[in-house]
C-alpha cells in the first residue's frame, strides 16, 4: 500500500550527496530499501491499472564512461514505458518530487519518424497544440535539442523549434509539498501523468507500440 514518500527518503539522498561511498551506502541500505525503493514500487503498482506496468530503476550508476565515479544515483526514478524510449517518469531525491513524460531516447528510425511527423501539417500542428496546452498547465518542455536546424530543414520551417528536438519531454517539479508523505501523492502524480498522456500517445502513435 502506497502511503507517500517520507522525509526519511529525502534525508537519505541529502546524506548520500554528502558521502557517495560504498561504506555509507552499505550502512544505510536498509533505509533505501524501506523508505525509498519500496514506496516507489508501491506507487508504480497503484498507477499500473491506468498507465501500465512500471519499473523502479536500479540505484547504481554506470561509471564506465563517466569522469564522475560516484557509484550511486542521488535519486530514485520510476518509469512506465508505452513504447521504446517513450513513457511516464517519476523521481524522488533530496529536493523532493519530480514528474515527467514524453520521448526520452530514440533510434535513428524513430528520429526520422519524429521529424516526418513534425513536418506533416496534421501531425505537426497537433504536437504544437499539445505542447502549448502542457506549457499553459505549468509543465516545462525539455529534452535534447540541436542548437541549429537539422540538415535539410529550412530555417523558415513553421515548426522549426520542434524540428530541433531529438527528444521532447514535459516535466513538473513539485518540491516538498505537505502531501508528499501521504497517499495523496499518488493522486497528484496520476493527475500530472494524465495531463501528459496526450503527448505520450502522440509519440506512441508516431513510433508504433513497439518503436
Amino acid at each position: 500500500m502506497f502511503t507517500g514518500f517520507s522525509t526519511t527518503a529525502l534525508d537519505f539522498y541529502e546524506d548520500l550527496e554528502a558521502d557517495n561511498s560504498k561504506a555509507w551506502w552499505t550502512s544505510h541500505k536498509s533505509v533505501y530499501d524501506t523508505d525509498v525503493r519500496a514506496p516507489m514500487v508501491e506507487l508504480l503498482s497503484v498507477l499500473e491499472p491506468e498507465f501500465g506496468p512500471g519499473k523502479a530503476f536500479r540505484p547504481y550508476r554506470d561509471v564506465r564512461f563517466s569522469k564522475d565515479k560516484s557509484p550511486y544515483k542521488t535519486h530514485q526514478g520510476g518509469f512506465v514505458e508505452s513504447c521504446p524510449g517513450v513513457g511516464f517518469y517519476v523521481q524522488i531525491d533530496a529536493s523532493g518530487l519530480f514528474v515527467a513524460g514524453g520521448h526520452y531516447s530514440h533510434t535513428p528510425e524513430q528520429l526520422a519518424r519524429y521529424r516526418a511527423a513534425v513536418d506533416d501539417d496534421r501531425h505537426g500542428r497537433t504536437l504544437e497544440r499539445l505542447v502549448r496546452k502542457i506549457e499553459k498547465a505549468g509543465f516545462e518542455i525539455g529534452g535534447d535539442r540541436l542548437a541549429t536546424r537539422p540538415r535539410g530543414v529550412s530555417p523558415d520551417h513553421p515548426r522549426i523549434e520542434l524540428m530541433r528536438h531529438r527528444s521532447l519531454t514535459a516535466g513538473l517539479n513539485y518540491g516538498c509539498p505537505d502531501w508528499l508523505g501521504t497517499p495523496e501523492a499518488a493522486d497528484r502524480i496520476r493527475s500530472a501523468w494524465a495531463s501528459m498522456r496526450p503527448l505520450v500517445e502522440w509519440f506512441t502513435d508516431v513510433f508504433g507500440a513497439h518503436g
